[in-house]
């Protein structure tokens, strides 16, 4: 930790983690994206489908830091409860808002989405730290992981049947259309992050919190990543081998899909905590420390800013311009998305330097 008692490796993580986030939500064209900066169309696994799993992953990590930092300063829960909830409205409010972009059409609104699941992830790890243990917190998430498992194989969607994992056919999907307004919905009538997957990326954010605690009450470095690693290496391989029962699929965020991406979190989190904090790496960390300083108002900016480049025919203009100049479609949805990046730099630079951290 620095001076300031932040963890730099958190920090380091979270930026390359939101960085990430960015480059695959913003191609130049949904239709020429390579593969492996697109999601896996239905069952395994692409480099992709770790990253939302991996903030997740930090969102636990965060709550068990600052809570414990915050309590040992001398606040209390219920003000710390309180603030958690008008957190989660702020970002539950501004995911639902980004969706009416740019013509305010709010017959285009629609209830799931990223930060909405971000916003209930960090309200349930929240309130779990608060008022309960660590053990309890694991109990829970095996339970979850384990009730998961048990409603897609045996409870039956009407006129389909039970243990079918098909798109739009599954029983997550159908309780979707059962919970949620159908007018908060997409036109296909369910969502990735829609209500029942949210139960497992909850599980996932509490392995978060484990880490976090582990953090927190951890004083040799050595062990700690030691910890991790075999923490992370146990979980993957749970993941894998439930897979031979339950696929990993991340669009409804099957248990193995849970286990596998935690278990990969722990790792890559080892090796960035045992770089920065043990090996004390300098060198090329400031560009993710600046992103990973304001990650979620940086994640909304970039909503912004790219639906500004649409309207001002600036995303056309620049994405025809490189396809008649010989570039390749791939190529050039790729630098575009870079370009998404690179310009959603400049205003976390800018909060950085100023010493301003949004915390929606």
């Amino acid at each position: 930790m620095n001076n300031n008692n932040r963890l730099i490796s958190l920090d380091v993580f979270r930026g390359l983690t939101i960085a990430a986030m960015l480059l695959v939500n913003f191609p130049g064209s949904w239709g020429a994206i390579y593969g492996s900066l697109e999601h896996a169309k239905w069952v395994g696994t692409t480099p992709t489908d770790f990253v939302f799993p991996f903030f997740i992953f930090i969102v636990g990590i965060s709550v068990a830091l600052a809570f414990t930092k915050q309590l040992d300063a001398g606040k209390t829960k219920s003000e710390l409860l309180t603030k958690s909830f008008w957190r989660f409205v702020k970002i539950f409010a501004i995911g639902m808002f980004l969706k009416i972009l740019p013509t305010f059409d709010f017959s285009r609104i629609e209830l799931p989405g990223v930060l909405q699941r971000i916003a209930l992830v960090f309200i349930a790890c929240a309130i779990l730290f608060l008022y309960t243990g660590w053990k309890r917190q694991l109990y829970i998430a095996l339970g979850i992981l384990a009730a998961y498992v048990l409603a897609l194989k045996f409870i039956p969607v009407p006129n389909i049947g039970a243990g079918i994992l098909d798109p739009g056919k599954n029983l997550t999907n159908w309780m979707d259309g059962v919970v949620i307004p159908h007018f908060l919905l997409n036109k296909k009538g369910y969502d990735s992050e829609g209500f029942l997957s949210t139960f497992p990326a909850i599980a996932s954010g509490i392995t978060g919190l484990m880490a976090g605690r582990l953090l927190t009450i951890s004083r040799d470095k050595q062990k700690t990543v030691q910890t991790f690693l075999l923490t992370g290496l146990v979980l993957t391989i749970a993941g894998y081998g439930l897979s031979l029962y339950l696929p990993i699929i991340k669009r409804i965020w099957t248990s193995s899909y849970a286990l596998v991406t935690s278990g990969w979190a722990f790792m890559v989190f080892a090796l960035i905590y045992w770089l920065v904090e043990i090996k004390e790496l300098k060198t090329g960390l400031k560009p993710w420390i600046i992103f990973g300083s304001n990650a979620i108002a940086i994640y909304v900016l970039a909503d912004v800013f790219e639906t500004l480049y649409y309207v001002t025919g600036l995303h056309d203009f620049a994405m025809t311009t490189m396809v008649n100049s010989g570039i390749y479609i791939y190529t050039a949805s790729l630098l575009w998305a870079i370009f998404s990046v690179l310009t959603c730099f400049v205003p976390a630079y800018i909060l950085y330097r100023k010493k301003i951290f949004i915390k929606l």
